[in-house]
C-alpha cells in the first residue's frame, strides 16, 4: 500500500494515514492489530462514522507494524 502522509483514510472524520501512524507513536507497544485499532479508533474517532474505512485502516496499521 503506497500512501502518502496526507492521504485521507476515514472520509467522515477526516484522519489522515499520517493521524494513524502518529496515534499509533503514542501506543507504546504493537503486538495485536485489532488492539491497536482500538486504540487507534480513540485516539482519532476514525471508523466511528459510517464505518467503510474499517478495512483500510486495519490495512495502514498492519504496514506501520511492520515497518
Amino acid at each position: 500500500m503506497d500512501m502518502k502522509p496526507n492521504t485521507l483514510i476515514c472520509n467522515c472524520k477526516k484522519v489522515s494515514y499520517s493521524d494513524i501512524e502518529n496515534a499509533l507513536g503514542k501506543i507504546e507497544r504493537f503486538d495485536d492489530v485489532l488492539k491497536e485499532f482500538e486504540e487507534v479508533q480513540k485516539l482519532t474517532h476514525c471508523s466511528t462514522g459510517c464505518g467503510k474505512c474499517h478495512d483500510k485502516i486495519i490495512a495502514v496499521i498492519s504496514e506501520l507494524m511492520m515497518g
